[in-house]
């Protein structure tokens, strides 16, 4: 049963971002950039963590994931930081993340060779 709320959930999500760039004018980075933004907003309201807890990896794999892990990184830093933590939250709860992506996309690098498309 897992795995079919996170194929429901992950595949809502996508199916709001076909629909997104069949229907309106918005490029895909917008769309990218709104996703993110609304995982920070739906995650400082409290409905996301919810909705991850019961979709989970539909939930968490997606843009909207990173956006809710980047506002509860805040929350958490600004309780233990105060104000400085609104600098520094976002950073230290998705630098694993991020750390990993860039490694691995250098690692994929090295090993793939890159050519011009006509």
């Amino acid at each position: 049963m897992e795995y079919l709320w996170a194929f429901l959930a992950g595949g809502c999500i996508c199916a709001v971002g076909q629909l997104l760039i069949d229907l309106t004018k918005l490029t895909p980075a917008r769309i990218l950039t709104s996703y993110v933004v609304a995982g920070v907003l739906l995650g400082a309201v409290g409905i996301y963590k919810p909705f991850a807890e019961k979709a989970g990896a539909g939930a968490a794999v997606p843009l909207t994931g990173f956006g809710n892990l980047i506002a509860e990184g805040v929350k958490k830093a600004v309780d233990e930081q105060g104000a400085l933590g609104i600098l520094t939250g976002s950073l230290t709860t998705g630098a694993a993340g991020i750390t990993a992506a860039l490694v691995l996309g250098l690692l994929a690098s090295l090993f793939a060779k890159s050519s011009a498309r006509s």
